[in-house]
């Protein structure tokens, strides 16, 4: 006979209990897990979604490492790693760079990425009807080839000691050919995330790519989606409504203080490469003699206009070149604060009875505020500034970059170690200097450090001296973003949102 095992009534009734509860029990776990979902806030929408047909940096905010990649990617380090090209070598001339490419890549819409991909994208970059917006950058690449599917080679006319770090840009990110045109409201990429949609005016949504070539690079979010938030006080108070999780670069540096003392919330102020500068057009009158050009910088009060702007976020410059860049000099000491000599130093070109122009003022919160501000600093030593608001990125960019009608302006130039822009000839400074453009050249193409950044250097103090453009402050990187996210850059040698490592921690 089979002994049987008697349990007790009240056992049986608690395991049906606990078997009761197993379900609300797991149901509960899984309420818990991770979002994968992310709402990021950013202050202008990008007139398209191809960095390598327009210059606004906010197309690179977007898609830059997300949807597109490039040969080399520049980490949150400033550092050049690999990317579609696993590895490379460079002939002891300096002329010659061969790249392995990664295998098995595929873009978004199915074809694959090889040599013959990559030779395409190079070659319009560097084509005569190119509109890249860093497209003189790579006109030291004389020849691209695609021996083999694996495999491209790059012939330089010189050398180039910050090639890689250029392929690592915006500018230069990998396109299909089949995709090329339409990449402006559709982008095409290699990247861990695909576009899913466009709503103007609101925002962009970005899905997660199931088959992302690079297994290494663990992507947690399943969706992301930007929104475009331009005033100050309602991305403020989107953030505190949780209508979005984070802003990478909050255009409400008044509100910062109270985000950083928010246990909600991380607030982490970093780095960026912002530089921003009020450009001058160096072609005409008045701003053609160099004495009036001084003498409007030394009108500038620095650290009042760093206050009044960005509430006190942010370092002042004295030329091309952010503090955290290699081979920085410190020249705000060139042309000080100086009413009384800057009055002395108009009078002297000319102007003692006073002078006027027109500031086309980008719409957006930083460049409005140091317009006005320094339409006040202006009005101390005689001259008369007219602030013209001008939409951005549309009409500032045809107006300033493009058919150069503006007396001054205003803007925070982006790129890192982007102060050979004032060689590129045309460009919206109209700023000529032979002297200069021989000195960037040759910082360029050195490849021994020491020498480079000393060349560098030099630049800088040309710019210092000659003032094309008053140099005012860099943007901080006022990031704000809940506490329970993980991941993001705190700050930024490349204006970018990469989101491949930002994840919940719950």
């Amino acid at each position: 006979m089979v002994s049987r095992t008697r349990f007790p009534r009240r056992c049986l009734l608690t395991g049906a209990l606990l078997a009761a509860l197993a379900l609300p029990g797991l149901a509960g776990a899984a309420l818990a897990a991770p979002r994968t979902d992310l709402v990021l806030g950013m202050p202008v929408e990008p007139p398209g979604l191809d960095p390598t047909s327009a210059a606004p940096t906010v197309i690179g905010q977007v898609v830059w490492q997300n949807v597109f990649e490039g040969l080399t990617r520049v980490d949150r380090d400033g550092k050049v790693q690999p990317q579609l090209a696993k590895s490379w070598t460079v002939s002891p001339d300096g002329l010659t760079y061969t790249f392995a490419l990664q295998p098995g890549v595929k873009f978004h819409n199915g074809e694959a990425f090889d040599a013959g991909t990559a030779k395409f994208a190079l070659d319009a970059i560097r084509a005569p009807g190119s509109v890249n917006p860093q497209k003189a950058l790579y006109a030291v690449i004389a020849d691209v080839k695609a021996p083999d599917p694996a495999t491209l080679v790059l012939t330089l006319s010189k050398p180039s000691g910050n090639l890689l770090f250029w392929l690592g840009l915006p500018a230069a990110v990998m396109v299909e050919p089949k995709s090329r045109d339409g990449l402006k409201s559709n982008p095409v990429g290699t990247g861990p995330f695909r576009f899913a949609a466009w709503r103007k005016g609101d925002r962009v949504e970005l899905a997660r790519s199931p088959d992302h070539w690079d297994a290494a690079r663990k992507v947690h979010l399943d969706k992301v989606t930007f929104r475009f938030i331009g005033d100050p006080q309602a991305a403020a108070a989107a953030l505190r409504a949780g209508d979005v999780d984070a802003y990478p670069l909050l255009p409400a540096p008044e509100l910062y203080g109270a985000f950083q003392k928010d246990k909600a919330f991380k607030a982490e102020p970093g780095l960026t490469e912002m530089k921003v500068v009020a450009g001058m057009n160096n072609a005409g009158k008045p701003f053609a003699d160099k004495r009036v050009r001084q003498a409007l910088m030394m009108a500038v009060d620095r650290k009042l206009l760093i206050e009044g702007a960005y509430s006190g976020y942010g370092a002042p410059i004295g030329s091309h070149y952010t503090p955290n860049d290699p081979g920085y000099k410190d020249l705000t000491g060139v042309y000080p604060y100086d009413p009384k000599k800057a009055k002395a130093l108009l009078a002297e070109a000319g102007y003692a009875k006073g002078l006027t122009f027109t500031f086309k003022s980008p719409q957006m919160a930083y460049a409005t505020r140091t317009a006005e501000i320094l339409q006040a600093m202006f009005s101390e030593v005689g001259v008369t500034m007219s602030i013209v608001p001008t939409e951005f990125p549309a009409k500032w960019v045809q107006e300033v970059m493009r058919d150069r009608s503006f007396d001054m302006t205003v803007i925070a130039h982006a790129e890192p170690l982007d102060i050979a822009i004032y060689s590129n000839d045309p460009y919206y400074f109209g700023y000529k200097n032979p002297a200069f453009n021989e000195v960037v050249t040759q910082a360029a193409q050195a490849t021994d450090e020491a020498t480079r950044l000393k060349l560098y250097g030099d630049a800088q103090q040309i710019l210092a001296d000659d003032v094309p453009a008053l140099f005012l402050f860099v943007l901080p990187k006022l990031s704000v973003w809940k506490a329970k996210l993980t991941g993001f850059w705190k700050n930024e040698p490349v204006p970018s949102n990469d989101l491949t490592e930002v994840r919940w921690t719950e």
